[in-house]
């Protein structure tokens, strides 16, 4: 998932790595250099549609823009991480 707009410096990832993990999500997060959010989240198909829907919206100072979701092969590993900007 791609996450656009006033999504950095405004807390997106460690909220969502504290949603995620409450929901017993796997997977992970990552600034880009482009500003934007990255994230790859793995569990139960509702689940996993609550926690886009819920990154929709984000952390209180975040202003998202434009979400693109698309599903991924690649497996996320044993729990919910915070990776490198990439």
């Amino acid at each position: 998932m791609l996450i656009e707009g006033r999504v950095q410096g405004v807390w997106f990832r460690g909220w969502t790595v504290e949603r995620a993990t409450a929901c017993a999500l796997s997977g992970w997060v990552r600034n880009r250099s482009d500003g934007s959010v990255e994230a790859l989240f793995s569990g139960q198909p509702e689940t996993v549609q609550a926690m886009i829907e819920a990154c929709r919206i984000g952390p209180p100072a975040a202003r998202v823009s434009r979400l693109s979701v698309e599903p991924a092969d690649a497996p996320a590993g044993p729990g919910f991480h915070q990776r490198p900007t990439v």
